[in-house]
């Protein structure tokens, strides 16, 4: 057999000479590859006989064994496939008829599933358990109710079917029913046995009572509630994905993280969201759960939910968490940064206290205040010659029609609100203190019932960097509540303004109001 080299000398050779020359070249090297295949296989076949032969007759008996199933797989195999006879034959021979797969379920579930009457029958007679429960608490009539096999459900009701089985999602048989015929019979049952709603409601609350019992004991013995088990869930992911609230809330409060993981990377907000507990996710959010957590295949809560309005109640709760989030950065940024202070003990982190804060709105209230009462003598006089300006100016203002324009010098609406005071007294001060107070009312109330006031007040054509910085303050429903508050009092005055000379005129027409000496 030629070398590489020699074949590539071969090759260009090949390139001058006639095509059937170079046919026969390559039929010439092509006889010679397989001569040289046969002797290498050859070699290798001489290579396994003598391997064989060291190993013994002893060795090679021992790999044809025969394939052994274990009894579980076999009894659900020959279930599977329908075969009656295979499956007395086991039975016979002291096979249990309870054997289970990896998930639970018996050959009872498999032949309710399939609808196999007379192997339910042949697995009933030797004592298959009628209430058997797969992983997820599924019993055979849970099974043939899904799948509305009217005879099947006969006959374990006649066999002693619990009617009143609840699964891992607190169903019970005639909840999955959605076949009538089916539903009818299981209903007339449970009539038959006299089962009421309130034994519905009571067996279907029993779970979440037992496990706030064990719960409230595990806490008494000081034990770890944010334990993993198998699948690496804790007591709070299980309380989440059955929509115990109150087992959820005491497991909390008992020190139970929101931010657990399973094996599948699931925080306790994951299971809640995918099996549409809404009253455990609030729950869980109040209580700090990341709604941007995700699991190790990158899915959100929200990725996880599938009932549309769920979602959108989701979606909303992520859009409040991130403008509170936002609200708080530019907060601590802002106290963290004090650049008139440079080279000065300034430059120290400051941080507002909750005191701070309640002692900032009433500070405001207190100025409010000054303002309401008319401030002292000097402004008084000061006030007596910006409104003889005022009066003159709007004296020209009328003469010159749309030609003119307003003078610079005109007052403010803190002047004029002022000038109402102390023309019209305790009418205009208790009137613009009566509707000061109707709105911050008001407005605790939508702050309280968790109404986006950044959004609404963006939406009213305020800018978002002020309403930012208003809102900034704090976080509590009072201070958010008063920072909205202040951004109305232009439109609260302007009010009082209109409102207050109106009010008097008609008292006046009445008789219940009378000029001071100094009033006209």
């Amino acid at each position: 057999m030629a070398n590489h080299l020699e074949l590539l000398t071969e090759l260009q050779q090949l390139d001058k000479v006639p095509s059937l020359e170079r046919l026969r070249a390559a039929q010439k090297r092509r006889t010679q590859q397989l001569k040289r295949w046969a002797v290498y296989e050859k070699e290798m076949q001489n290579k396994k006989r003598k391997a064989d032969k060291r190993r013994g007759h002893g060795n090679l008996r021992e790999n044809h064994r025969r394939v052994s199933f274990a009894a579980s797989i076999a009894l659900l195999e020959a279930s599977a496939r329908n075969d009656p006879d295979e499956v007395r034959y086991l039975l016979k021979n002291n096979l249990s008829p309870d054997l289970c797969n990896e998930d639970g379920l018996t050959a009872l579930h498999q032949c309710c599933i399939d609808n196999y009457e007379d192997m339910v029958r042949i697995l009933l007679a030797h004592g298959a358990t009628v209430n058997a429960q797969d992983n997820e608490l599924w019993t055979p009539l849970h099974a043939a109710a899904t799948c509305g096999h009217t005879g099947l459900v006969k006959i374990l009701i006649q066999h002693g079917a619990d009617l009143l089985a609840v699964n891992s999602d607190g169903n019970m048989p005639y909840d999955l029913c959605e076949d009538d015929p089916t539903l009818d019979i299981i209903e007339t049952a449970m009539a038959n046995r006299g089962i009421t709603q309130e034994m519905i409601n009571e067996t279907r609350a029993a779970v979440e009572r037992r496990m706030l019992g064990d719960i409230q004991n595990l806490l008494q013995d000081g034990a770890d509630v944010n334990q993993h088990d198998s699948q690496g869930a804790t007591l709070l992911h299980i309380a989440a994905a059955n929509g115990y609230a109150q087992a959820a809330e005491v497991l909390m409060e008992g020190g139970a993280r929101t931010d657990m993981k399973d094996s599948d990377g699931w925080t306790p907000l994951h299971a809640a969201a995918c099996w549409g507990q809404v009253h455990v996710a609030e729950l869980l959010v109040s209580h700090g759960a990341n709604l941007n957590a995700k699991t190790y295949m990158e899915e959100t809560p929200i990725d996880l939910c599938e009932d549309e309005e769920f979602r959108n109640h989701l979606l909303e709760l992520k859009h409040k968490h991130d403008i509170i989030m936002k609200s708080q950065l530019k907060h601590k940024t802002s106290l963290c940064r004090r650049t008139s202070s440079t080279g000065s003990r300034g430059k120290v982190v400051r941080r507002a206290s909750l005191s701070d804060r309640h002692n900032l709105c009433r500070k405001e209230y207190q100025t409010e205040a000054i303002v309401w009462r008319g401030g002292r003598e000097e402004e008084e006089r000061e006030r007596e010659s910006e409104q003889e300006n005022s009066h003159s100016q709007d004296q020209v203002s009328s003469v010159s029609g749309a030609e003119g324009q307003r003078s610079d010098v005109e007052p403010s609406k803190t002047q004029q609100l002022r000038k109402v005071f102390k023309e019209y007294g305790a009418v205009g001060v208790s009137f613009h203190i009566g509707i000061s107070l109707i709105s911050l009312g008001m407005f605790y109330l939508a702050v309280s019932s968790g109404l986006d006031m950044t959004a609404l007040l963006c939406k009213l054509g305020f800018s978002e960097s002020v309403v930012q910085s208003r809102m900034a303050a704090g976080t509590s429903t009072f201070v958010l509540a008063y920072a909205v508050h202040k951004l109305f009092a232009p439109l609260r005055i302007s009010i009082t303004l209109v409102c207050v000379p109106l009010i008097v005129r008609h008292l006046r027409k009445t008789g219940l109001f009378r000029a001071g000496p100094n009033r006209p």
